[in-house]
């Protein structure tokens, strides 16, 4: 069992809260780790129609049953029990008393915010890091390729074989469950459509259009990914430097194995010469970003930069005090080129060169320009880890 990173910040939150909520889409991995870090505590399964059907009818007199330490999996099965959960560990008052896991965000969210506030710790548990796949040695184009949901590691499950299923378990629960969408295979375009657009901004009208569905039902349908982890926006970062700024967010998928597989790429040696290949590759950096950043408490903020000139940097990474810039390159070769950004926003921010950072897709890591250059491998302790 490969351990996972978010494993200490769950353990000081169950010293803090008496909710442990654990987020995350669907084969993240959540219900492992819950069993794993909480392995005294009792387990049930709202997937079970038992349960469920208990759980719906009768809500406090299933919380009666569990007067000990319990693991609620798939609580977005039944989510009117939250707002019971509230009284339930009043009276006990003991913190770690419950763990929670689901995999709807909003959804989810809405009711923590409204029945729980200040009595839940949140995680958002994503597919693997790099690092926590580093005993694996999978070169580059594998991990492009294969994606990082846990399954495919432990089962040895094929990518194609895995994301076909994955695809139709989600739309067949989540999908229906969030929003009755009649169209399915338009909803099936859209996917695709949005695809091939990881990690450019978000241009509504223009997908409005190529998919043949009004903005009103693009909004609609972006919400309905995001609400289930499968996509996620990354906005543009504010602060003004007397330049105008572009406002549109910038959209990636939670995992380039599913961009791969939705696109139709069926090798992984197809990567090394596909139009989006860029964009993939900086769809996995961001993604590790964003997952080292989660599973460490979200920490720091995550922006891109791009004025109306076109002058732009991939990530800003806001931690408060400081403030650190990210190019990311696919190429395994460095060309001086690759740093005109990171000049240009450290010159105009005002920010050191030695908080710019260039990642790319080779395996060293070294100085250039007084800049960091961070081969792939290296993101977490070379970047990351500074950074937080």
């Amino acid at each position: 069992m490969i351990d996972r990173e978010v494993e200490s910040e769950l353990f000081l939150l169950s010293k803090e809260f008496p909710i442990i909520a654990i987020l995350g889409p669907r084969q993240s991995g959540k219900t492992t780790l819950s069993q794993k870090v909480f392995s005294g505590y009792e387990y049930v399964s709202l997937e079970d129609i038992d349960h469920r059907e208990f759980a719906q009818n009768d809500p406090r007199g299933f919380l009666l049953r569990y007067g000990g330490k319990v693991i609620f999996d798939e609580i977005q099965r039944v989510p009117q029990l939250i707002s019971y959960l509230q009284t339930h560990v009043d009276k006990h008052k003991e913190n770690g008393q419950i763990v929670i896991t689901g995999s709807h965000n909003f959804l989810l969210m809405e009711q923590i915010s409204q029945s729980l506030s200040g009595r839940v710790g949140i995680v958002k548990l994503l597919p693997f890091t790099a690092s926590e796949l580093k005993a694996t040695n999978n070169s580059l184009g594998d991990l492009l390729y294969n994606g990082m949901y846990p399954r495919i590691y432990d089962q040895h499950i094929r990518p194609e074989t895995f994301y076909k299923n994955y695809i139709a378990t989600y739309i067949e629960k989540d999908v229906r469950q969030i929003k009755q969408i009649m169209n399915l295979d338009n909803f099936m375009k859209f996917i695709r459509v949005l695809a091939g657009r990881t990690g450019q901004e978000l241009h509504l009208a223009s997908i409005g259009e190529e998919c043949g569905i009004s903005h009103n039902t693009v909004n609609e349908w972006i919400s309905v990914l995001e609400a289930s982890f499968i996509i996620y926006r990354i906005r543009p970062y504010y602060k003004n430097y007397n330049k105008r700024i572009v406002k549109n967010s910038k959209i990636y998928f939670t995992d380039t194995g599913l961009v791969c597989n939705v696109l139709g790429i069926r090798k992984k040696e197809e990567l090394d010469y596909h139009f989006l290949k860029g964009s993939i590759f900086e769809t996995f950096v961001v993604n590790e970003l964003m997952k080292e950043n989660l599973n460490t408490g979200e920490k720091v903020g995550l922006y891109f930069w791009r004025d109306n000139h076109k002058k732009e940097l991939d990530i800003v990474i806001d931690a408060g005090s400081q403030t650190y810039g990210v190019e990311i390159k696919s190429s395994a070769t460095i060309q001086e080129k690759y740093f005109a950004g990171l000049k240009y926003w450290s010159e105009l921010s005002g920010v050191e060169p030695s908080k710019m950072y260039l990642v790319y897709g080779g395996e060293e890591s070294f100085r250039r320009n007084n800049m960091n250059v961070v081969g792939w491998r290296h993101i977490k302790e070379k970047l990351m880890e500074n950074a937080i």
